[in-house]
């Protein structure tokens, strides 16, 4: 991204703040709403919350994430703390030993700035002087496939739009951060993609920002263009599918993987930086531990957890030891065994490139994460309770489990009916 356009005075500030914002700061840049908490909802736990509104809101406040998101006025976590409900402001340091393991959000951002930009050559734009039709026609050229973005290729109606509603309103977000950032510094951006809500009108939350009762004749932000997302369920893999995909690994470490991932619902991620020490065979448990792993392999939710396995899991396990690991000195149960570099452990692309080629031989379309969905929705199928599942899944809420596997198809819904009796033996004749 240019930065050339940057006075001394602008760089030296970029990247920090300079003392705590002002109370009209904090409630114009650091107030959230409704488009904010959805994004935060999704987090699990409570410095996880607190720490993605500090990097949402410095990013519309500064224009760039921090690199220590633990960096900010106490002012600032106060302010946002008190609105997510988050009791202990102090909890933000759990999020910034987590962020330093993670820099996916710093990468998402700055790509989508850079297909931003992309739009703007590609039409000869200046950044400084785009109007809001330019962003609906950015919306537009996201779209489309790549091959037609520069107008030389007819797209039919029929064809399946490339971005998602999802990823065009994350784009949109840090485009609307990057243009207030710059608003503050003098470039008229600042009404680009932020518009102001009539006052009273602050959507379903109840919250108050703090002088409420100064602020509340006043208009609130508004983003102007957002799409709306559909609600997707997860999808999940039948008994015959899972067997077909577990077949045709050649190898047991694959197979192992892959029955990981279906016994136990882990993450990929938390799969690859399993140890031997995690793995308990004569009590059958498997213990996800969040640490620092040479294959930058992440256990997601920080926070530790035990799962209990079946003894079939247990004994590939064994047979892999003794079948393909034999006297490989490494802590990693997933290594490469017929790769380079041998005996390091199995990273993200070593696995994609294991699942492209189980597409190609099942003629199925899955990825690892498809396991996860089908563990936690085949044990709902099987009655085990919502609070179980979110435990095994180490959701911090039973609002993101409900929302994400509270779903029934028709035979489901069947029969849970014909379980309650709902068909038969009834007072009423029809």
């Amino acid at each position: 991204m240019p930065v050339e356009f940057l006075t001394d005075e602008q760089a030296a500030g970029y990247a920090a703040y300079r003392g705590a914002p002002s109370r009209a700061e904090l409630e114009r840049f650091f107030f959230l709403d409704d488009a904010d908490r959805e994004l935060i909802e999704g987090k699990r736990r409570a410095h996880n919350r607190l720490g993605f509104a500090v990097q949402l809101c410095t990013v519309r406040y500064l224009g760039v994430f921090l690199d220590d998101p633990t960096d900010v006025p106490a002012e600032v976590a106060d302010y946002l703390a008190e609105q997510l409900d988050v009791a202990d402001p102090s909890v933000l340091k759990a999020y910034g030993d987590a962020v330093e393991r993670s820099p996916n959000t710093v990468k998402g951002y700055a790509h989508d700035l850079k297909d931003w930009f992309t739009y703007l050559a590609g039409r000869r734009l200046d950044w400084r002087a785009v109007t809001l039709e330019d962003v609906a026609g950015f919306v537009a050229w996201l779209r489309l496939p790549p091959v037609a973005r520069d107008g030389q290729v007819a797209v039919l109606p029929s064809v399946a739009h490339h971005c998602a509603e999802r990823s065009v309103n994350r784009k949109l977000s840090a485009l609307a951060s990057f243009c207030e950032f710059h608003a503050r510094h003098g470039v008229d951006l600042g009404g680009l993609l932020i518009t102001m809500r009539p006052a009273g009108r602050r959507g379903g939350t109840s919250w108050k920002p703090f002088l409420h009762h100064v602020t509340k004749h006043q208009p609130q932000r508004r983003r102007t263009i957002k799409l709306t997302e559909p609600k997707l369920l997860p999808e999940v893999l039948t008994v015959r599918q899972v067997q077909a995909i577990l077949d045709a690994c050649e190898h047991l470490r694959d197979r192992l993987l892959f029955a990981v991932l279906l016994d136990s619902g882990v993450r990929i991620g938390e799969a690859l930086g399993l140890r031997h020490e995690d793995l308990a065979i004569a009590e059958r448990e498997l213990t996800v531990t969040p640490r620092a792993n040479d294959n930058r392999a992440r256990a997601k939710a920080g926070i530790s957890r035990t799962i209990p396995t079946s003894a079939e899991l247990m004994r590939l396990y064994a047979d892999y030891l003794t079948g393909e690991y034999g006297d490989l000195d490494s802590d990693y149960v997933f290594v490469n065994l017929w790769g380079r570099p041998h005996g390091h452990p199995l990273t993200y692309p070593a696995v994609y490139d294991l699942v492209k080629r189980l597409r190609r031989r099942t003629g199925i379309d899955f990825g690892p994460h498809r396991f996860r969905h089908t563990y936690a929705t085949w044990l709902l199928r099987k009655g085990a309770g919502m609070e179980s599942v979110k435990e095994l899944l180490g959701h911090a809420s039973i609002t993101t489990t409900i929302d994400t596997y509270g779903h029934l198809t028709v035979e489901d819904a069947r029969k849970t009916l014909e379980a309650a009796g709902w068909f038969t033996g009834r007072e009423v004749r029809l």
